[in-house]
């Protein structure tokens, strides 16, 4: 999702900058990205340390002088029953998931409020924060953690003309983690007959979700979260299938 949103706001002329622990997982995505509208650069960065965050911040300030928008995207997610999660996996969900949006977000705001022209961030989010599901528990307790955190922030910082707000993607074909939440096309079957809308979503759904919640046609929503999962919640949730499997083969 990443991926191609950053390519979205390339393509529609925006200067966007991405980053992530390895350059060569970067470097393909600013090769497709040459012959754009906009300029889309990357830097090498773990959101996990504070210090590599206010050096990626600076970096987008130096190259393109002013942040105007912000995407929380990185995230860690995995099923594991709540009691065999270890203290280690609860650990690295929460540092990227939470700590890591919370760096990204202090920093990147800090700099919008010193520039005094407003700006927008998203903080990209799930559905199952809101109605709990089994297995990802690490997940939902971190999500829901950057819930709070993206209306407590619209509350605080709408003054400076910053809104925040969420994106709640559900069950996404294409997607790096899709092969982890459906690894084969049974569990898949049993997860779109959980849609109501009957499908998985689509890579270009999200990308134009997020253009509009970034984008000055939606300058008066702040504190929301958009849910873009065809219905899913409506549910109990697509990973509810993952324990049904489960107690089906005991």
């Amino acid at each position: 999702m990443g991926r191609h949103m950053a390519l979205d706001f390339a393509r529609q002329g925006a200067n966007v900058l991405i980053c992530g622990r390895k350059m060569d997982r970067l470097a393909p995505v600013v090769e497709e990205a040459k012959d754009l509208a906009g300029t889309l650069r990357a830097f090498e960065c773990d959101i996990r340390d504070p210090k590599q965050v206010k050096a990626l911040v600076q970096y987008a300030m130096d190259q393109f002088g002013a942040i105007d928008i912000l995407v929380n995207n990185a995230a860690g997610n995995f099923v594991c029953k709540a009691e065999d999660l270890s203290i280690n996996g609860w650990n690295a969900v929460i540092q990227t998931v939470l700590n890591g949006t919370w760096y990204c977000t202090q920093e990147a705001g800090k700099a919008m409020i010193a520039a005094g022209k407003g700006g927008a961030i998203l903080n990209m989010v799930a559905s199952y924060a809101r109605t709990g599901s089994p297995g990802v528990v690490h997940s939902a307790a971190a999500k829901a953690g950057v819930v709070a955190m993206t209306r407590t922030l619209a509350a605080e910082w709408g003054r400076y003309g910053i809104r925040v707000n969420g994106l709640a993607p559900g069950p996404i074909e294409g997607t790096g983690g899709a092969e982890k939440l459906w690894p084969n096309e049974e569990i898949k079957q049993n997860v779109i007959r959980e849609v109501p809308l009957g499908r998985l979503g689509r890579l270009e759904e999200v990308c134009a979700a997020a253009s509009f919640l970034v984008s000055d046609e939606a300058a008066y929503i702040t504190g929301d979260v958009l849910i873009l999962d065809g219905g899913s919640w409506l549910n109990k949730g697509f990973l509810s299938l993952w324990e049904s499997e489960r107690q089906e083969k005991r």
